[in-house]
Parts: C-alpha cells; structure tokens; sequence
C-alpha cells in the first residue's frame, strides 16, 4: 500500500513538471538557507566545548568602580593569580599569562613572527588541547622549553622530528622543543602557534619578579582557572569576589571586584554591561536563526499555496477516490507521501546547494565549516527535519484537498470557495511581510556601517604604518629613526605604548583639582615619544605639544578626559598620575581610536624619552607604496636582523573595526535575496495559475475591446495590492527591532521614511517582474483558442 503511494506520488509530480520544479527548488532554497545558518550557528555555540573539561574552566576578570560606573577587564595582577592558587582550595589550577600576541621564532635562517604567549605551567593540564608529542603532566617542567603546534613544527623544522631541538625565542634565548600540540580548530577562543611556560618570564624577567612582589593593582596580566570536580562556580563566587579587598593601603586595588567568567560563554557573551555578563555576539546568532526559520517558513507557505491553489485541478482524482471507497485518511495519508517526496527530493538539492555555497560562506565568515557527512547525529537530525518540513508544508493541503465533496466535484459545481483564495493572500502578505522587512534590515545596516565609516576618525590614517618594537629594534631606533627620514621614505616616525587604532593601556588618576572625596576615574593611558601627535595627525585644540627629547613631567589630555575631570582651563593644572606630579600642556581634540560607534575614550598622554612598543611611521607622499615597503623591509632587516619585517596599515586595522557589521550587512542581505527569491517562485506559480484558471474571462473580455495592459493590470493588480499589504506590516515590525538594534551605537543614524518607501518599491518592482511574465502571456494569447469548446 505505502509502494502505491509513492508511485502515485511520483506520478503526480512528473506529470506537473513546472509547479513540481516551483515546489522543488523553492523548498530546496528555503532548507539550504536553514542548514547553512544551522551549521554556522552549530559552529558558533560549539566555540571552546571541544576541551574535555570546559564546564569547569574560567577567566578571572576584574570589576572595576569609576565614579559610580562598573567597568569590567580581563587585566589582572600576578599577585591575585597567586592568592587563587594559595588560598582558595576549591581552584585545581591556575595559569597567569600574558596576553596572546605575536613573538620571534628563529631556527637557523628560518624567522618566523607568530601568535603564541608565555602562559602558566598548568596549562596542558587544565586545557587539554591534544599533545601528538610530549605529556601535558612534564611538557613545562623545563623553564627554557617550548611548545609548537605541529603546522609551526613544519614551518620551522620541515619534515624533521623537532623534539628535543632548540628554538630562539624573541632572540634572547634559545628554547627546548617539549611537545607537539595538534592545530588549534577554529573554534577555539584560544588561538596560539606555540606556548612557553611562565616560568621563563620568572627565571629572566626582572619586572616579572617585581609584578609578583608588587600589588594587586598591577594589572597587565590574563589568569585562567580550573575548578576542582564537583565544585561549582556559585561556591567559589563569593569567596573571591573581595579578594583584592585584603590589601592595605592600595586604593587603585580597592576599586576592583572578582569575578569569574565561563569558558562556554567566552566567545558568545564578551560583552559587559555595568559588570554584568550580557549578551555579545550571541545577539546575531539568535537574529540569524530566526531568519533561517523565516526562510524555511516562506518556502513551506510556497509549498502550501502553489498546493492548494491546484485543488481544482486535483478535485476530480479525490472524487473518483472517494467514489470508488477511498476514505479521507487514505487522501491524506496520499497528499503528505506525495508531500514528504518532494520534501526529500528538496533536501538533496539543498545538500547540494549548501556543498556549492560553503566555500564562499567559509570565506565570507573567516570560519571552517562543512557538513558532517560522517555523523550519525546528522542525519538523524537532517530526517527529523525532512519529516517535520513535509509536515508543516504537506498538512493543510492534504488536510483541505481530501475535504472536497465528491458528489459537488462529479457533478461540476465544486468551486473552491473565498475561504481557500483568502487563505492564499494572508499567506502571501505573511511571506512577503518577512521578505520586505529582510530587505529593510540589509538597507539599515548598509546606512549604519556607511554613517560610520563617513564619520570623521579626527586623525589621519592616510599611509600611516606600524611595526612592533622587539628588544633589537628599541636599541636601534634611534639609527632606523633618522635613516628612514634621511632617505626621504617616511616623513614623520614615532612610537608609542597603543597603535593608532586601539587603546591598550587603562588606569586611573591619583589625583586633580576637582576631585571629590572617595571618587575614581579610569582612563586610557598612552606614552608616547617624539613626533607623535605630528606622526598620527591628531590636532591639539589647545596648549603645547611635548618638547623634544626630554618631556616626562608634562601631560596632555584629550577633550573627552577634560569633560570628565570637569578642568575649566586646564593648560597649566596639576594633576597626580602612577604617584607623580605632571602639568597639563596640552588638550588634544578627541580621536576615535578603540571604536568608530562610540565617542573618544578618556585618555591621557604622557611622553617618554625611550622607544615604546609600537614603531608609527608615515610614508612620505612622493613615494609608492610598493617601493617603500621595499627599501623599508632592506632597513629594518639590517637594524633587526633576527626578525621578519612585519608590518601593518593603519587604514587596514581601522577598517578591520567594521568587520563584524559589514559580516552582519552581508550575510543579511544574501539572506534577504534568497527570502524574496523564494516568495518570487511561489509568486510566479501564483500568477501563472491566476492565469490559467481566468483564461476564458481574458478570452471575453479582449473580444469586447480590453487592451493588453489593461488585462495586465487586471491580472497584477491584486499581487501588487499584496505586496503593498505587506510593506505596511513589515515596516513598523522592522522599525522597532532595527531601533532596539541600533541603541547599541553612540554614533547611529535616524531610521527616516525614506527607507521604507525604497522597501516598498523595491517589493512592488520584484512583484512586477515576476507577475508580468505571465500577465502579458495571457493578455496576449489568441482569444479563439482560450474561447474554444474542448
């Protein structure tokens, strides 16, 4: 009986070629889009839950009072990391590290810069990334070893077993390869080339030394730690959140409460709000899931429609069904087999869809994603899907075609009633209404990524370059400085302890003129040599720039800090900084260095006579690009000879600050094309029905006299009336959820009607097109044969 089914079903679909190839690909479409977003959300939430213990791994940050703000930081003391290994017995391990950043490897001629950190010596024990060579138990025991991972191995050692050999770190000292760690997957939050054990910093590093003799107020460090089985984080909560309480005398660590962040929600909730964990990039994950349920929901209402607008046409087979003993729940059962093959065939069109399409996501979202062929957990939920599609796109057509009466269908006088023709236009107006606001979306996020980067940066990023300053290049700076101005290369060079595009450095002031008792302001904090306010292009609105060569008792602010501070006439003032006295000479107009949708951090310039950790150069303009970077990699090669010359744009870094919105704009406009090329598909079996099932009324009236684009607009009239319909309920959908959306920006635009009418004409124009096909088809066929007898 089920066989029957299917080959009846097969029948049916070769038989209506055109509706069947409608049904097929918009279906395929719509399961496309949804896989290709549930992979990717797949991959998204999968981010650290690799790591066998991951439950109970935790990042210590900081909650930190300024003047009634709670800010939070990853920032953390080297004395607290040892107060959590020493006095809080429900911790199992604790990793102090420095942040992940890039440092010189060298074998022989080989000179590689990669991102990797000196990172606490319990690490493999506490992470279990996977090791092909070493034990995680003794990889660290040594303070001079170093863990590659196996693409670093090739990189520096070819097809050579590297263990046991040494490597030159950041050319001081030469490191014994312990262990061999497996790549690290893409999603993981950790991403490293190669790891060296904080003990190194110990046993070489004399300001490591004083950070551990130092305060809990020395801040430039990452801890990392694991919870002891069966602990929970509610236990150790409350017992480490006064922790940094416990030092006398220390205002600056007073400030600053504990807290414990999950390694699970590191990738999807990094966003602090008033010390609280708040959603982060889990925000657009949620929004794209329900865009790919919306995809899939308008290409089953394709499915529903296209269905049902057939009944007329499949009245008189449930008829004879019916006549002939056939019960209702054998039609039903018939319309969801014919309805579960065409979902089945549409699944693989969409495995193929997904399999075409995943090399250009891949590349559009910098991910790693493909479909798991291999998992049983695939396919078992892929069959769910397949079922639970074909159910939701079968049951109304089978549940209304095997209604029919067959007595009214043999006779003649079946008509499919208004009830079944209304249906259709809520149907429709409902997968428009998620098409238009699909469209409206992409168009405000287009407006809002453009507003942005049109806004004025109040600093010039036009050839402004940058290096990182290693011991080697600090000690020659001075000689690379003047070469390169000599030779006419660059025309200005600096170096400071932030790029030009970021902020790095954040503490607070000890004091100023119009402090108030108990009250604490946090501020970016920048040094700086010479050149660098004329390097970067940043304006002074008032006051001096530092003098040459020897400024250290100054300072300058930016109008941002001034407004804080609340300094009327600050060129002059006093204020207290790291226990120092510095004048105010200077007020610098406000730059947006860490963020291009929100206003200029506080920040506090202060000048050093000795080389900083990032080298700022601008090229000079009677040079081309192509040539500067050559004669620039033959200078700093020979005043840093055991480092790459590795550099960066600073236009580039500044533009990298938009990746995640120009990602969100695109993704939402592909989305939103394939939602309207969906609805178009169903559009498109609509109208040509409509004009099927009107052929002998546009027959009769072309032979009284209506011209072809009347009888156009007689068939477009109604599609377009929907279409409008649904620009009026999408608009003020998508205007409070693009509103709530566009709060996050300081700097956002005004959503103005002018949007909404672009939507409106754009959903009008598609509808057009799609309709007019088949409008002017029948407006233009021979009124003899549609007036024919058969």
């Amino acid at each position: 009986m089920l066989l029957n089914y299917f080959t009846t079903a097969w029948r049916n679909l070769v038989k209506n070629k055109v509706y069947s190839a409608l049904n097929i690909l918009g279906l395929a479409a719509g399961m496309g889009v949804a896989l290709l977003i549930g992979l990717w959300v797949h991959h998204e939430y999968s981010y650290d839950r690799f790591l066998p213990s991951y439950e109970s791994l935790f990042q210590v940050r900081r909650n930190y009072d300024s003047n009634g703000d709670t800010l939070n930081f990853t920032t953390t003391s080297l004395k607290l990391a040892d107060v959590l290994r020493n006095e809080v017995p429900e911790i199992e391990y604790v990793a102090e590290s420095e942040y992940f950043r890039p440092h010189g490897l060298k074998v022989g001629e080989k000179k590689l810069y990669m991102n990797g950190a000196v990172i606490g010596n319990d690490f493999f024990k506490m992470f279990e990334f996977p090791l092909i060579q070493g034990n995680a138990n003794t990889v660290f025991s040594d303070p001079y070893s170093i863990v590659l991972t196996e693409s670093t191995a090739r990189a520096l050692f070819g097809n050579e077993n590297p263990m046991g050999k040494t490597v030159r770190f950041d050319n001081e000292n030469d490191l014994k390869v312990s262990g061999i760690a497996k790549d690290v997957p893409s999603n993981s939050s950790l991403q490293f080339n190669f790891l060296v054990p904080f003990s190194y910093y110990d046993a070489t590093s004399s300001r490591i030394k004083e950070a551990r003799a130092g305060s809990f107020g020395w801040n430039s460090f990452q801890i990392f730690v694991k919870l002891k089985p069966g602990v929970t984080l509610a236990q150790v909560a409350s017992k480490i959140k006064l922790i940094e309480h416990t030092e006398k005398d220390n205002t600056n660590a007073m400030n600053s409460f504990v807290v414990l962040q999950p390694l699970k929600n590191w990738h999807l909730y990094g966003n602090y709000v008033n010390g609280k964990e708040t959603e982060g990039f889990m925000e657009y994950v949620r929004m794209f899931s329900i865009i790919g349920l919306l995809v899939l929901l308008i290409a089953c209402i394709n499915f529903i429609n296209l269905s049902t607008a057939r009944s007329s046409t499949r009245a008189r087979e449930v008829g004879v069904r019916k006549a002939v003993g056939s019960q209702r729940k054998d039609l039903i059962l018939q319309f969801l087999v014919e309805s579960f093959l065409l979902t089945l065939l549409a699944f693989l069109f969409s495995l193929v869809f997904v399999s075409l399409a995943l090399p250009s996501f891949n590349a559009l979202t910098g991910k790693a994603i493909h479909i798991p062929f291999n998992s049983a957990l695939f396919w078992l939920l892929m069959s769910g899907g397949v079922i639970i599609t074909a159910l939701l796109a079968g049951s109304r057509p089978a549940f209304y075609l095997s209604s029919f009466n067959p007595v009214k269908v043999l006779k003649g006088t079946f008509q499919a009633g208004r009830g079944a023709w209304l249906s259709r236009k809520i149907l429709v107006v409902a997968q428009f209404s998620c098409s238009i606001a699909l469209i409206i979306s992409t168009i405000i996020i287009y407006q809002q990524i453009q507003h942005a980067k049109n806004g004025p940066t109040r600093y010039s990023l036009n050839r402004l370059m940058a290096t990182d300053i290693n011991d080697d290049l600090g000690r020659n700076y001075t000689a690379l400085k003047n070469e390169l101005l000599q030779k006419g290369i660059v025309e200005s060079i600096t170096t400071a302890s932030s790029p030009a595009t970021d902020v790095w450095w954040h503490s607070d002031l000890d004091n100023w003129s119009q402090k108030q008792a108990g009250e604490t302001v946090e501020m970016g904090v920048i040094v700086v040599s010479d050149d660098y306010f004329k390097t970067i292009g940043m304006a002074l609105k008032e006051g001096r720039d530092f003098t040459r060569g020897n400024d250290t008792t100054s300072a300058i602010f930016n109008e941002a800090a001034i407004k804080r501070l609340r300094l009327k006439d600050p060129v002059g003032q006093l204020i207290t900084f790291d226990d120092k006295q510095l004048h105010i000479v200077g007020v610098a107009k406000d730059a947006l260095m860490i963020s291009p949708f929100t206003p200029a951090d506080p920040t506090i310039f202060i000048s050093q006579p000795r080389s900083q950790g990032i080298m700022m150069y601008r090229l000079s303009p009677n040079i081309k690009t192509s040539e500067a970077i050559t004669q620039l990699t033959a200078i700093f090669n020979k005043y840093n000879p055991s480092f790459p010359y590795i550099y960066q744009f600073a236009d580039q870094e500044y533009a990298a600050k938009f990746n995640l919105e120009l990602l969100i704009g695109k993704l939402a406009g592909i989305f939103a094309s394939l939602a309207i090329f969906i609805s178009c598909l169903g559009l498109f079996g609509l109208a040509a029905f409509t004009a099927q099932q009107r052929t002998k009324e546009i027959g009769i009236r072309k032979v009284l006299g209506a011209s072809a684009a009347q009888l156009w607009l007689l068939l477009s009239k109604d599609f377009i009336l929907l279409v409008v319909l649904s620009c009026a309920i999408a608009s003020p959908i998508a205007l409070y959820l693009l509103q709530n959306w566009l709060q996050k920006y300081d700097y956002r635009i005004r959503i103005g009607p002018s949007v909404f009418v672009l939507a409106t004409a754009i959903g009008i124009l598609i509808t057009l097109i799609t309709v007019s096909y088949q409008a002017i088809k029948a407006a233009l066929a021979n009124p003899v044969k549609s007036l024919r007898n058969e």
